[in-house]
């Protein structure tokens, strides 16, 4: 038997099967998801808003066991983004101007 086959095949398996694994990497995505909805009202509205709308709908998608944090994640997200329309509405389409 060659084991150094195997234990390579073992080390490099992807989290799918370990679903201890996987639950704890959704948690941490659902998590992430509010962390980065939060900032995302005031600052950098474009990039934070669709990155917390993502990694919540795959916390949801996976299972997380912090449904609610990844529910509000994605709430934060189309928040960000609706502040960014109404930015962009109010200023007639600037976002800064210099001068």
């Amino acid at each position: 038997m060659n084991t150094t086959a195997h234990t390579a095949r073992t080390v490099n398996s992807p989290a799918a099967g370990n679903p201890a694994r996987r639950r704890a990497e959704a948690d941490q995505m659902a998590v992430a998801s509010f962390v980065l909805g939060l900032p995302g009202l005031l600052v950098l509205n474009l990039i934070l808003g669709p990155i917390a709308i993502v990694l919540g709908g795959l916390a949801l998608l996976r299972g997380t066991a912090r449904r609610g944090r990844a529910l509000l994640g994605l709430a934060l997200g189309v928040a960000d983004l609706a502040v960014l329309a109404g930015t962009l509405a109010a200023g007639h389409g600037t976002l800064l101007q210099l001068g």
